[in-house]
């Protein structure tokens, strides 16, 4: 099936995105693994520039689909002590918005509250954009860019989980 057999709606997207952030919620990081494509990226950038190009700029997160593996195998080692036991975290998703079509593109709103031990409650702010693509019948993140609006991080702390 084609990206152009696949007529994507708003409902579609949002479910899976509340599918998405369950699964990261959860902890279920190779189930999201599953939801990627085999040439995905995955970007934080910097909240100084969030429109720079990643070649030229510096970013929080500019990841390949290796670097996104090698992310998760780190996330689920005993020994990644920043995520150790693992941060508790609730996402919430809003203003789901398809914003193109070839391919399907969508962006959304989000808060994620992010709980750890021995810590106050840090809350990320912000929006999401993705790219996605039809493979196999099944649509795929090809590109997921998480932008922040905090000026500065350093009052949230270490991004050491999948924003």
């Amino acid at each position: 099936m084609g990206q152009a057999d696949l007529a994507v709606t708003r409902a579609q997207i949002e479910d899976f995105l509340y599918r998405e952030a369950a699964l990261l919620d959860a902890w279920q990081l190779d189930e999201w693994l599953a939801l990627l494509t085999e040439d995905a990226t995955y970007r934080v950038p910097s909240n100084d520039a969030p429109g720079a190009d990643p070649r030229a700029a510096l970013f929080t997160i500019a990841d390949d689909i290796a670097r996104i593996r090698a992310r998760v195998t780190r996330l689920k080692d005993r020994s990644a002590h920043a995520e150790y036991p693992p941060s508790r975290t609730r996402r919430i998703i809003s203003n789901v918005r398809i914003v193109g079509e070839e391919p399907p593109r969508a962006e959304a709103n989000f808060v994620v509250y992010r709980f750890r031990r021995n810590e106050d409650v840090r809350q990320y702010v912000g929006h999401y954009k993705y790219e996605f693509r039809v493979v196999a019948g099944k649509l795929l993140i090809a590109k997921r860019e998480a932008v922040l609006d905090a000026m500065e991080l350093a009052s949230l702390g270490a991004v050491s989980f999948i924003l």
